[in-house]
């Protein structure tokens, strides 16, 4: 289950979280890793895809693809926003109504950060799950050391265990591992890039 207090507070200023994502400049750096790993032309799948920026530049760039969030008021924005892209509702670690093995990319960029960190192993084995054999997926947390903390809006940014996301990702070969500073956040960013055995 998504964090009750994150949760609400995306819901209740989704309007406003949506504004101020689409006025960012556009992750160049994120869409440099998609070009790089991904399999083009694959059916993809966000995670935690928000208010759809990221599955309108995915299926604008040969990635056809659907969002999934935990969030029915960012999905209100992303339908509003792109009418003609599929959103659903579904959230980790269960992620409900997706099957095994359905995607050949799997992208969860900045999300798992906001589970209550027992609930980030389950949630990256379930990821890996839904990508078919020889898929690939994105994963990518902000770094928070020490104790979880949660910001003025009440999200949670839980104090995630590196060592607990590879250990689930184990069966699958690492292509990517890198710690850096986000252009369009400021903070710092941990990202993984891993396809699946088979």
């Amino acid at each position: 289950m998504a964090d009750e207090q994150t949760l609400a507070a995306y819901d209740q200023a989704a309007a406003a979280f949506a504004t101020d994502w689409h006025t960012q400049p556009a992750p160049e750096d994120l869409h440099d890793i998609i070009t790089r790993f991904f399999t083009r032309g694959g059916r993809t799948a966000d995670i935690g895809c928000g208010s759809g920026r990221e599955v309108a530049w995915l299926e604008a760039n040969g990635y056809p693809a659907q969002g999934f969030d935990a969030s029915e008021g960012l999905l209100m924005e992303a339908r509003a926003r792109y009418p003609q892209l599929p959103f659903s509702r579904s959230e980790l670690p269960a992620l409900s109504g997706i099957a095994d093995g359905s995607f050949d990319n799997v992208l969860c960029e900045t999300v798992i950060m906001h589970l209550d960190r027992t609930l980030v192993p389950a949630s990256v084995r379930r990821m890996l799950a839904i990508a078919r054999p020889g898929g690939v997926l994105y994963l990518s947390w902000r770094v928070t050391t020490g104790d979880d903390v949660r910001d003025p809006q009440g999200r949670l940014y839980a104090s995630v265990d590196t060592a607990s996301v590879l250990a689930e990702l184990s069966p699958a070969q690492l292509l990517l591992d890198e710690e850096l500073v986000s252009v369009s956040s400021g903070k710092t960013v941990h990202r993984l890039v891993a396809k699946k055995a088979g």
